[in-house]
């Protein structure tokens, strides 16, 4: 007797959106891609905004596709939001965290909380697209004043099928207004910076119920009215972490798409002033536990190069470039990914051989040169961040685990494991829909334990690449120093 059920995954990336049909057992595990859309932010008069109702109507035709389902569940990238007035009406689409709207904010908010109290109360790295510092930023904007709720993204879309307000944990938890040690929302903390306790909702945990899907909804997508909206972990990362097919504690995952994740996870937060001072992040996950990581820039450089060069009139094929990169030699120009200069839109390839004349490194020309250099940068600041998140937490890592998009590179995935000296189990690529859909089935009562269970399932239905070292380790660790130095010369 088959005990599986249908669910569906909306999982919305910064490059596009889909909805995922889940079908999900005690010995079944399988996914269909119902519907995707594209993503991206839209310039208007000199702001970045989402086009948030074209990703809404996407979400909707994506369930109709999908067809029925005993469950919906919402994840999507975090720190942005939708700001609603008091009758629910949104005010205005919402902006993108690489807008430049944050410029300079960063430093009006360490002037309010230094970095020490504010790392202390909510656990979270400085970056400045972190909600708090965007709210900060909307302050001398025309919309918040007239606020009386703000939703991130994914509860946005949620209150949309529902009707039903509230935010899930695991995304609130990187706005940098949740209180680390309680889980509660920092109200205090709100108040230094003016910011109105009352926008922010109760809190709900993955597994909980979000609603049900209003009778409107289902006339637009063929839906029964009442089909439940499940909370999953709806910061894209947090479902990604529970898709892991981990055996045991000792490891580390680097969640890899436009951005890449790194880090461990972890029963309790660190917040050691070492730890903040190496920039790392105690983000919730599924389960009260914590994801220990440090935000690296990820496959963005690969992504913005290729849109550039498309835009130039001389299109290049993402496969075949990387077979091209396989052969160029390695090493030869290495980058900071993390480098500010990064994070804007733009001439991707034109900013990186400025970095590597800067610092008198050979300049990539050919689009196989800049995708060597992006993918030996990456599996350089992964083996900084693993490494750095081992010395912090305590916690060792035997085995490396790349989700995500970036497992289907398999140059990056041999890199990385060459750069860090330890074997890389790649995949699965769907992580973070497997993650979704598996808080949705346990909720529904299908499937049952702990996130070792979940993730045993995860491993006895895919099939994992496995990447051991094999490069040279002195080489590794002579362009980690020579990366330390470059720095050092483009920040003087």
């Amino acid at each position: 007797m088959d005990s599986s059920i249908a669910v569906a995954a909306v999982d919305l990336g910064a490059s596009s959106g889909r909805v995922v049909l889940g079908r999900v057992g005690p010995d079944r595990l399988e996914l269909t891609e119902a519907h995707r859309f594209p993503n991206g932010p839209v310039p208007v008069r000199g702001t970045l905004h989402w086009d948030v109702l074209g990703l809404y109507r996407g979400v909707l035709e994506g369930l109709r596709a999908a067809g029925p389902v005993a469950s919906i569940g919402i994840d999507t990238w975090a720190v942005d939001y939708g700001l609603l007035d008091e009758s629910g009406t949104l005010l205005g689409n919402p902006v993108c965290y690489r807008d430049a709207r944050t410029d300079g904010v960063l430093e009006r908010v360490l002037d309010r909380v230094a970095g020490p109290e504010l790392y202390q109360a909510t656990g979270l790295q400085l970056l400045p697209i972190n909600t708090l510092i965007q709210l900060v930023a909307e302050q001398d904007g025309p919309h918040l004043g007239r606020a009386r709720h703000l939703l991130p993204i994914p509860d946005l879309l949620s209150y949309w099928l529902t009707g039903v307000l509230g935010v899930e944990r695991t995304n609130a938890s990187t706005t940098q207004l949740l209180d680390v040690h309680t889980g509660q929302w920092a109200h205090q903390l709100m108040r230094r910076f003016d910011i109105d306790p009352a926008l922010f909702g109760p809190l709900r945990d993955p597994g909980d119920a979000a609603g049900e899907v209003t009778d409107r909804v289902g006339e637009q997508t063929g839906l029964a009215a009442g089909t439940p909206v499940t909370a999953v972990g709806s910061h894209d990362t947090a479902s990604a972490v529970v898709g892991v097919p981990a055996d045991g504690a000792d490891f580390g995952y680097i969640s890899c798409g436009t951005w890449s994740l790194v880090g461990v996870e972890l029963p309790e937060p660190v917040l050691s002033e070492p730890s903040r001072l190496a920039n790392f992040t105690n983000e919730r996950g599924v389960d009260n536990t914590i994801r220990y990581l440090r935000n690296v820039m990820g496959l963005w450089l690969v992504q913005e190069s290729l849109r550039t060069w498309r835009l130039a009139g001389r299109p290049v094929d993402l496969a075949e470039v990387t077979r091209a990169a396989a052969e160029v030699p390695g090493l030869r120009s290495v980058i900071d990914p993390d480098d500010a200069v990064f994070l804007p839109p733009g001439d991707m390839p034109a900013r990186i051989a400025e970095v590597c004349r800067r610092t008198g490194q050979p300049v990539p020309e050919q689009p196989a040169e800049v995708v060597r250099c992006v993918l030996d940068s990456l599996a350089l600041a992964y083996q900084r961040a693993l490494r750095d998140a081992q010395r912090l937490s305590g916690r060792k890592i035997s085995v490396v685990h790349l989700v995500g998009g970036g497992a289907r590179n398999e140059l990056l995935c041999q890199l990385t494991a060459d750069a860090c000296g330890l074997p890389v189990l790649a995949g699965p690529v769907e992580a973070t829909a497997i993650g979704n859909v598996l808080v949705q089935a346990r909720a529904a009562g299908v499937l049952r334990g702990g996130l070792d269970q979940l993730r045993e399932l995860v491993r006895r239905t895919h099939a994992l690449p496995r990447y051991e070292p094999t490069g040279d380790p002195d080489a590794w660790r002579r362009a980690a120093e020579r990366l330390v130095s470059d720095s050092d010369v483009a920040a003087s």
